[in-house]
């Protein structure tokens, strides 16, 4: 009898003694991350048969589990992974909209102080201090251009050090959860779980998941296979690939992320890495900042080109046809895809600047003829685009982008370019005209009415919309006056000459006279014989009828115009939208970083009320496995009561 409650005792202080121990191990460990609060699993000792029936034998400690829920787990790395990705994305996009100052630090600003400089280049065109300050204007704005092209390679070079940085961690990781699943691949022929070891692996995928997002598949022998990407292995049983920071196959300035393999590194699709910090970096990377890039860069190409354009409709103070402003910004060439198999290149030229929209392009050949998409893989406007290779080669005017493609080299199929006709732009601009006297303030060509005229009909401005294409004088003979529709205005019939050639038309108030390179804008209205002759400019000196046209460019809206026409901003309105833009971007960047933040916490709460360490329950138990233990003692003191007296009764 003493021996068995001996047994029974010393049971129940073996239970209660694992169970302080754990308790206590709970209470250790409750500040932790990624802890999992265990406790021990009692067994009943099977009874022991006698003749009056079975006596029970005790307890026995059948193991240590720990609270843990598969799904709860899994659950917070998701939430995780997608706050760090919406929290990477937002922190960069903050950045970005540093790269479009408001107010007087603007490119917007400074592009209309040059064509308000214009106004009073009309008013002084021969003066030499305000086309001197035309000049200064016109090198802010170019400076302010190329420094938001800085600006976006100072963010790019970020996002790929970002990139490395990043990929060294999962790296790290990835190669500590291999050795983990070897720890506990090694202690499964023990029969029990060690817990710790499942933590700390817990821990250690809930820290891979804020880099990437990541799936995991348990094997037979207790390892954790951890996969990204859309399934491609990382880490399997005690063995994890790296992953590497490689230049992007379209464009080398871009970072794309790769994988290890035995036959070299293989590219991971960034559309497949959605989440967690590299997610979103690449996506700043792949979307928001070529956003801003060809924004931008489509208001420097359509800008400098405009101008440029204007001032080779004009004169010079040396009576010379205008020369450039800007540097010209027309012509690029497309990047080669590094697994191209020809040698063939593509040269793009922006033949019509202001429509050429804000966008990249992937130009494929397929070996028989070439396609033009997006390069999200959407169909540009007025598409889609097919071209044979012959064709390519003669080159391909496209005029709902504005751009000539036109291939050298041969082609092999499967070679792919990256069409960036804006990307690089604004980094590129400068000015490139150093003589005050060069700018072409006045017009080639300069309109007066005759004294002898009747009507009230004055010159207004004459504006050259293609270059001098005669030096003969132009006469405009007016005739009777045609009666519009209501409530169209009544019109004035008119006649011109020029040389041999000669024409016809109809004037209505408000709208300027279209004749062949110009045109022509009246005040007042002219009646039946009132004459008006347009010749070429004798002095230069005086005439300001190209700076008038440059400085009418604050409301022309050339930036984005369509090819019929229609749309378009002026840069002023363009470099506001692109502002807004970002802004926009920011706000729900800002909106998703707080939601998902949100979302991991409720999904870590929920895992911690799981999972987690209650230090008042912790505390309620070990009174409670206290008072067990002294419980089991005084069975042990009982026991040993019992056994003195039967020796002492054996001994009388």
């Amino acid at each position: 009898m003493a021996s068995a409650l001996m047994s029974l005792g010393t049971r129940a202080m073996a239970a209660a003694m694992a169970q302080l121990q754990t308790t206590s191990h709970n209470i250790a460990n409750a500040s932790v991350a990624g802890y999992s609060r265990q406790e021990v699993e009692l067994a009943t000792s099977k009874g022991q048969f006698t003749g009056a029936g079975f006596f029970g034998k005790g307890v026995d400690v059948a193991t240590v589990k720990r609270a843990h829920d598969e799904f709860l787990t899994r659950e917070a790395a998701v939430a995780a992974s997608l706050a760090a990705g919406d929290k990477a994305r937002h922190e960069q996009l903050v950045r970005l909209e540093n790269a479009f100052p408001t107010g007087e630090q603007g490119v917007g600003y400074a592009a209309g102080q040059l064509l308000n400089a214009m106004v009073d280049l009309a008013s002084r065109p021969q003066d030499i201090s305000t086309r001197e300050v035309v000049l200064a204007r016109a090198q802010e704005v170019a400076a302010r251009f190329a420094t938001a092209g800085r600006q976006f390679d100072a963010l790019q070079a970020g996002v790929a050090q970002d990139l490395k940085n990043a990929v060294a961690s999962v790296n790290e990781i990835a190669q500590r959860i291999a050795d983990v699943n070897q720890q506990i691949a090694s202690m499964q022929g023990f029969g029990h779980a060690p817990n710790d070891l499942l933590d700390e692996r817990d821990r250690l995928v809930q820290q891979l998941s804020g880099f990437v997002a990541v799936t995991t598949i348990p094997a037979d022998d207790g390892a954790l296979g951890v996969f990204i990407a859309g399934g491609q292995r990382l880490v399997l049983g005690n063995q994890a690939q790296e992953l590497v920071v490689t230049p992007d196959a379209m464009d080398p300035s871009r970072a794309a992320i790769g994988i290890e393999e035995t036959n070299g590194v293989r590219p991971l699709s960034a559309a497949l890495l959605s989440a967690g910090s590299i997610g979103g970096l690449l996506r700043f990377q792949n979307e928001d900042l070529v956003a801003a890039r060809t924004s931008v860069g489509q208001m420097a190409l359509a800008f400098a080109s405009r101008v440029n354009e204007q001032l080779s409709l004009g004169l010079d103070l040396n009576g010379n046809a205008g020369a450039a402003l800007f540097a010209d910004l027309r012509a690029t060439a497309a990047l080669a895809a590094a697994t191209n198999g020809g040698s063939a290149a593509i040269d793009v030229f922006a033949h019509r600047p202001a429509q050429v929209p804000a966008e990249e392009y992937e130009l494929r050949y397929d070996g028989a003829s070439w396609q033009l998409t997006r390069t999200d893989g959407s169909t540009p406007a007025g598409g889609p685009y097919t071209f044979t290779d012959a064709a390519l080669a003669a080159g391909v005017a496209i005029d709902a982008l504005g751009l000539t493609l036109q291939r050298s080299g041969a082609a092999a199929a499967g070679d792919r370019f990256l069409l960036q006709p804006v990307s690089r732009v604004a980094g590129e601009m400068t000015r490139v005209l150093t003589d005050p006297r060069g700018i072409a303030a006045a017009s080639p060509l300069t309109a007066t009415a005759h004294p002898a005229n009747a009507g009230s009909a004055g010159v207004g401005a004459l504006t050259m919309t293609a270059p001098l294409a005669s030096s003969d004088a132009v006469q405009i003979t007016f005739g009777a006056v045609v009666p519009g529709t209501p409530p169209a205005p009544d019109g004035v019939a008119y006649t011109w000459t020029r040389g041999a050639a000669s024409g016809a038309g109809t004037w209505t108030p408000g709208q300027p006279l279209a004749i062949g390179e110009f045109t022509l804008a009246l005040t007042g209205v002219p009646v039946a014989g009132d004459v008006i002759d347009v010749a070429p400019t004798e002095f230069p000196l005086s005439s300001n009828g190209n700076a008038m046209a440059l400085a009418a460019l604050r409301d022309e809206t050339f930036v984005g115009r369509r090819a019929d026409g229609s749309g378009g901003e002026t840069v002023t309105d363009a470099y506001a939208s692109a502002m807004a833009g970002i802004g926009v971007r920011v706000q729900s960047a800002a909106t998703a970083a707080e939601i998902s933040a949100s979302v991991k916490v409720a999904a870590d709460r929920l895992r911690e009320a799981k999972s987690g360490v209650n230090l008042d329950e912790e505390a309620a138990r070990l009174i409670q496995f206290q008072q067990s233990y002294q419980a089991a003692a005084k069975v042990l003191q009982v026991a040993q009561q019992i056994f003195e007296t039967l020796l002492s009764t054996a001994a009388r």
